[in-house]
C-alpha cells in the first residue's frame, strides 16, 4: 500500500504538467490574435513577464489538478483494488474535463475582448439581464459560435493524448531498501502527505507559502503592468471569472438613463438645473470663480494623505495613548487650522485616493481601472487645476503606482510625474506588503524635492500604517509602559493592539520628521494633512480608557489639518468637511480673483451646506450617520456611551445621487473627452 501511494502520488504530479502548458498556449494565442502593435520589438520583457506571472497566477486553479486526483483517486484506490486498476483512466477523464473548462473560459474571453476590448469584467453580469435569444443569435452569427463549440473536440483529444504522454513518463522507484520497518514506512507516508499539502499550497500561492503574496492584478510586475495589453493577457481566465463572481453588479450600473439624469438634476447648481444636458460633461456645471488669494502663494504645496489616520487619535479622549505626537504638535501650532469632523471620500484607500485625484466621488466604481479615463483629466481633477495655477505636479506613492493603474490614471488626471517608492528607493529597500517603509520613502523623496527649483504641488501618500503589521520591533522602538504610562494595563498588555499602535506611532514620527524638514527648507509652504480613511486599531473601546463601543466618528472620520504662515483660525470657522472640500480650499487660498475652477463642493472658507453627504456617510454640525443605517449619532468626541438617534433621515438618496454622477461619466466614457478643449 505504501508503494502504491508513492507511485500514485507521482502520477498526480505528472498529470498537473499539462494544465499550465495549455493555459500558456491560450495566453500566446490571445497575444497574437489581439496584438495591437506592428512589432513586438522592445516588448519582450513585458511578454515574458506576462507569460511567467500568468503561469504562476494560473496555478490558483491548476494546482487542483494535483489535489483532486489525490483525494478522489489516490486515497480511495488504496482501499479498492478495482478502482486502483483504472486510476489513470479516471485521471485522464478529469484532466480532459478541466482542459475543456479552460478552453470554454478562454473562448469566452476571446469573444468578450472582441466586443469590449477588455478581459472579463463587471459587464459579464449584464448577461443575466440580457435577452437570452439575442445573446445566442450574436454567439452563432457574429462570434462563429459553431466553430467555438467544435473546438472542444480537438482540445479534448489533445488533452487526453498529452495526459497519456505525461502519465507514461518514468517514475522514481520506491525506496524499499531504506524502509526496513513499520515505523519508518508510517513516517515516510506522513512525510509524503505533508509534502503534498505544502506543495499544493506552494503552487496555488504562486511559488510562495503566503496567501498575502498570491499573484493578483495589483502585483503584476511593473514592466508588464505598464503595458496594459500584456497586463490583460496575464490574467488567467478562470481567475478573472472568479473575481467577477465575487463582485456582484452594483445597482449604479443598472440605473436607467432617466434615473441618472434625475440624480444629476438634483445635485447640479441651481443655475444649471435646466441647461446641464447641453454641456459636454455635467462637471462643467460646477464652475466656480476664486474670490482672491488669502495667503501668499507658496512655492511648494504638500498635500499629504497618511495611511489610516483616524480623527479619534487627535481627540482629547485618546490623548493618553501618546501614539501621534507629530500630529498633536502640528495641530497645536498657531498657523494650523483643524476641521474636527471630517469625512473621507471612501471607506477604504482607493476610492478615497481616486476621488481626491479626480475631484468626483469614485464611489467604489474603480475609475482608476478604466482605460478610457487614462487619456485626459476631468475638469474637476486636482492636479490638472494646480497645473493651471502654475505648479509642476507630482504624485509620490510609498508603494508601486502601477498597482491600481495609478501610473496611467494619475498622469491622465494632471500629474506631470507619478513616482513609485518601490522604484526610486531601489529594489532592496525594506517594504511591507503595501509599500516601502515610510521613513525610507520620505527621506528619499525629501532628497529629490530639495533638488527641484520649480513651484510644485506634491500629492504624497504613505503606506506603512497598514496591515499586516510586520515592521520589525527594533525599528518601531515601542515600549507601551513608557509610551503610555497613564493608561490601564489592559491596553498595555495586548500584543496585537500594541503592534498596530506602534506602527501608527512609527508612521507619525516618519511623516512629521519629513514635514519639519520641508518647513525648514521651504518656510512659505502650504501643508495639508489628511488620512485616506479611519482605522480602529484593535479594540480600544470598552476598555479602561474608553467606556463605550465604537462610534460612527471613530469608525469613519479622518483628520483635516491645514498650515501656512498666513493662516489663522478665524479664516476657517466650519467644524465639518469632506475630502472633496480640500481642493477648492487650496485653490481659494492661493488663486487670483476671477480664476475659474471646478469643484463639486464649496471650499472650507465658504458657508457649508447644512448637511454634507458622501456616497457613504452624512454629517451636520452636531450629528453624523451611515447612509446604510437608520440612525444618527453625535459627532462630538466622548469617552462615554453615545446613544443612537431615531428616527432620522439617512440621506441615502442624496448619497446615491453622487454615485450616479460617476455612473453618468462611465456611461459616456467613450465620448467624454471628444469635444471640450483642454
Amino acid at each position: 500500500m505504501s508503494e502504491q501511494f508513492y507511485l500514485s502520488l507521482q502520477q498526480n504530479i505528472k498529470l498537473m504538467i499539462w494544465a499550465p502548458i495549455l493555459g500558456t498556449i491560450f495566453r500566446i494565442i490571445f497575444m497574437i490574435v489581439y496584438n495591437p502593435y506592428p512589432t513586438w520589438k522592445g516588448r519582450w520583457k513585458s511578454i515574458f513577464g506576462s507569460l511567467s506571472y500568468g503561469f504562476w497566477w494560473g496555478m490558483d486553479f491548476d494546482a487542483y489538478v494535483f489535489l483532486l486526483p489525490l483525494v478522489l483517486v489516490t486515497l480511495p484506490a488504496l482501499l479498492f483494488e478495482g478502482y486502483h486498476q483504472i486510476e489513470d483512466v479516471v485521471r485522464l477523464v478529469g484532466l480532459t474535463i478541466y482542459s475543456c473548462i479552460l478552453y470554454a473560459a478562454f473562448a469566452g474571453k476571446m469573444i468578450f475582448y472582441k466586443h469590449f476590448h477588455d478581459t472579463y469584467n463587471y459587464m459579464v453580469h449584464y448577461g443575466n439581464h440580457a435577452e437570452k435569444r439575442n445573446l445566442i443569435d450574436i454567439f452563432f452569427n457574429q462570434d462563429r459560435g459553431a466553430l467555438v463549440l467544435l473546438g472542444f473536440i480537438p482540445i479534448a483529444i489533445a488533452s487526453w493524448y498529452m495526459g497519456t504522454l505525461f502519465l507514461s513518463l518514468p517514475s522514481i522507484p520506491y525506496p524499499e531498501s531504506y524502509l526496513t520497518d513499520t515505523w519508518m514506512i508510517v513516517g515516510w507516508n506522513i512525510l509524503l502527505v505533508a509534502l503534498s499539502v505544502v506543495g499544493f499550497y506552494w503552487f496555488r500561492y504562486g511559488g510562495t507559502l503566503s496567501h498575502d503574496n498570491k499573484p493578483e492584478w495589483d502585483t503584476i510586475p511593473t514592466v508588464v503592468k505598464e503595458d496594459i495589453f500584456f497586463a490583460r493577457a496575464t490574467v488567467p481566465d478562470l481567475c478573472a471569472l472568479e473575481t467577477v463572481y465575487k463582485h456582484p453588479l452594483r445597482s449604479e450600473y443598472t440605473a436607467s438613463e432617466e434615473d441618472v439624469n434625475d440624480a444629476i438634476h438634483r445635485i447640479v447648481p441651481s443655475e444649471y438645473k435646466n441647461t446641464w444636458q447641453q454641456l459636454d460633461n455635467p462637471l462643467y456645471a460646477f464652475k466656480k470663480m476664486a474670490k482672491g488669494p488669502k495667503i501668499q502663494k507658496p512655492k511648494h504645496i504638500f498635500f499629504i494623505v497618511g495611511e489610516s489616520i483616524p480623527q479619534w487619535s487627535l481627540d482629547e479622549t485618546h490623548k493618553a495613548l501618546n501614539i501621534c505626537s507629530g500630529l498633536w504638535d502640528f495641530k497645536s501650532q498657531p498657523n494650523t487650522v483643524q476641521i474636527p469632523n471630517f469625512l473621507p471620500a471612501g471607506n477604504v484607500s482607493r476610492p478615497s485616493i481616486v476621488s481626491l485625484m479626480s475631484g468626483i466621488y469614485d464611489a467604489g466604481l474603480e475609475l482608476n481601472e478604466r482605460e478610457h479615463f487614462w487619456n485626459k483629466a476631468f475638469p474637476t481633477s486636482f492636479a490638472y487645476q494646480m497645473k493651471r495655477l502654475g505648479y509642476q505636479t507630482i504624485y509620490w506613492y510609498g508603494g508601486n503606482a502601477s498597482y491600481g493603474n495609478f501610473n496611467h490614471f494619475g498622469k491622465a488626471q494632471g500629474f506631470d510625474r507619478v513616482e513609485s517608492a518601490s522604484i526610486f528607493c531601489g529594489p532592496d529597500a525594506p517594504k511591507t506588503w503595501v509599500g516601502v517603509y515610510d521613513h525610507i520613502f520620505l527621506e528619499n523623496m525629501e532628497q529629490q524635492i530639495k533638488a527641484l527649483d520649480t513651484p510644485t504641488f506634491h500629492f504624497i501618500y504613505t503606506t506603512s500604517n497598514h496591515s499586516p503589521y510586520k515592521i520589525e520591533d527594533s525599528l518601531l522602538d515601542y515600549d507601551p509602559k513608557k509610551v503610555m504610562p497613564h493608561v490601564g494595563e489592559d491596553l498595555r498588555s495586548n500584543k496585537t493592539r500594541n503592534k498596530e499602535l506602534a506602527t501608527y506611532r512609527y508612521s507619525d514620527k516618519a511623516l512629521f520628521s519629513f514635514v519639519d524638514s520641508m518647513k525648514k527648507a521651504y518656510p512659505d509652504s502650504l501643508f495639508i494633512i489628511t488620512g485616506d480613511h479611519s482605522n480602529l486599531f484593535g479594540s480600544l473601546n470598552n476598555t479602561s480608557l474608553i467606556h463605550r463601543d465604537y462610534t460612527l466618528r471613530d469608525t469613519f472620520c479622518t483628520v483635516a489639518l491645514l498650515q501656512h504662515p498666513d493662516l489663522d483660525s478665524n479664516m476657517i470657522t466650519t467644524q465639518k468637511g469632506t475630502h472633496m472640500s480640500l481642493m477648492p480650499t487650496i485653490i481659494e487660498a492661493i488663486a487670483q480673483k476671477g480664476f475659474e475652477y471646478y469643484s463639486i463642493t464649496p471650499s472650507l472658507f465658504d458657508d457649508q451646506p447644512e448637511t454634507l453627504v458622501t456616497p457613504y456617510q452624512w454629517i451636520t454640525d452636531s450629528l453624523m450617520g451611515d447612509v446604510r443605517s437608520d440612525y444618527g449619532e453625535s459627532n462630538q468626541p466622548s469617552a462615554e456611551p453615545v446613544h443612537p438617534i431615531r428616527p432620522i433621515d439617512n440621506h441615502a438618496k442624496e448619497a446615491r445621487d453622487w454615485s450616479l454622477l460617476t455612473t453618468w461619466l462611465i456611461n459616456h466614457e467613450e465620448k467624454l473627452f471628444s469635444k471640450k478643449d483642454d
